[in-house]
């Protein structure tokens, strides 16, 4: 069934994904790159948490606008009071959508809200045994899907053609300037030095700062400048690693916006993190990288190429040795591929 016979030929869409972490709206891009490719004379918003403003500006050739998620009972993130949902609603229904999409998740809670947006045709996720706007437009939620290929299946589902499973991350002129203001990095040589980020956005998602500084050490005996990075808010922890460690390290926690810290990345040899959003980055960078996941589901957040990231969940055998062996082993192959 075609794209036409799913959703007709909407002008004015509407995506529903109001979630907080950097890697959930990296994970869609793949889908939002089909939809765009399908919709090309539509214009595609945004409804998302106001940090998605930013996203939405370096996404322009996918997505034109951003509107307030207004809150809504029953999802945590944006929440504020009934009036605000009240209003908020009042505002998008007045957009006039052609279509809203629901990429937000399963659709138990938020589906009801799609639906309220007013558009002429929702389409979406549902959970089964639970509330679906549309049968013939909503997609019964692949829950063990990797998150990228389950948009992507949503988008098969409605005939939009896809057009590769790739992530991407546009970096801009100021990107690199930003970079450059730090003095830190100015030295700093393409493929000479490697990224360690201990932070995630969830505390339990956090291998040991003691095991970090183990395998900063070893990134540093091979030769490499280790570069801690985080944000303002993880600036004590990359303190605690770069105190822990026996060797010297570059801390540039709370230095760098997103756009500087990807320029970082792309020049990096290797990312060595937690299962958080800067591996999904480095994943759109094409950035080799070392991901551990401690609390969270491999399956579904982990990077597609996993010739190039490698994923380490924390077990009774000797974690730390597991990662450096896969930090060396790309590494190696990185100076092997460069010589």
């Amino acid at each position: 069934m075609s794209v036409s016979d799913r959703i007709g030929n909407p002008s004015r869409v509407a995506i529903v994904r109001s979630l907080p972490g950097l890697g959930d709206l990296l994970c869609a891009v793949p889908a939002f790159r089909a939809l765009r490719t399908a919709l090309p004379e539509a214009e595609i918003t945004l409804i998302g948490l106001p940090w998605a403003q930013s996203f939405v500006r370096r996404f322009d050739c996918y997505l034109d606008a951003w509107l307030a998620f207004p809150g809504y009972p029953g999802i945590p993130e944006g929440w504020h009071s009934p009036q605000r949902t009240h209003d908020g609603l009042a505002q998008l229904q007045a957009q006039a959508f052609d279509l809203a999409l629901q990429m937000h998740g399963s659709g138990i809670v938020i589906n009801s809200f799609t639906v309220l947006l007013g558009a002429k045709v929702n389409a979406g996720f549902f959970l089964p045994e639970h509330y679906c706007p549309d049968p013939q437009r909503f997609l019964a939620y692949p829950e063990s899907a990797p998150e990228v290929r389950r948009h992507l299946q949503l988008m098969e589902f409605l005939g939009v053609p896809l057009q590769g499973e790739h992530l991407e991350f546009p970096l801009l002129k100021s990107d690199w300037w930003e970079l450059q203001q730090i003095p830190e990095t100015r030295f700093l040589l393409p493929g000479k030095y490697v990224c360690v980020h201990p932070g995630a956005s969830v505390s339990d998602r956090r291998w040991s700062p003691v095991a970090f500084a183990r395998v900063a050490d070893a990134i540093s005996e091979m030769g490499f400048e280790v570069v801690l990075t985080g944000t303002a808010a993880e600036a004590d922890l990359t303190q605690t690693v770069a105190g822990l460690m026996q060797k010297s390290a570059i801390n540039l926690a709370g230095q760098t916006s997103l756009g500087a810290l990807a320029a970082l990345l792309k020049n990096a040899a290797l990312l060595a993190c937690n299962d958080t959003g800067v591996s999904h980055l480095a994943a759109a960078l094409e950035v080799n990288s070392v991901v551990i996941f401690t609390n969270s589901d491999p399956k579904r957040w982990s990077p597609l190429n996993r010739d190039r990231h490698r994923v380490i969940v924390p077990s009774t055998a000797d974690t730390v040795a597991a990662v450096i062996a896969e930090v060396q082993d790309l590494l190696h192959r990185e100076v092997a591929y460069a010589n």
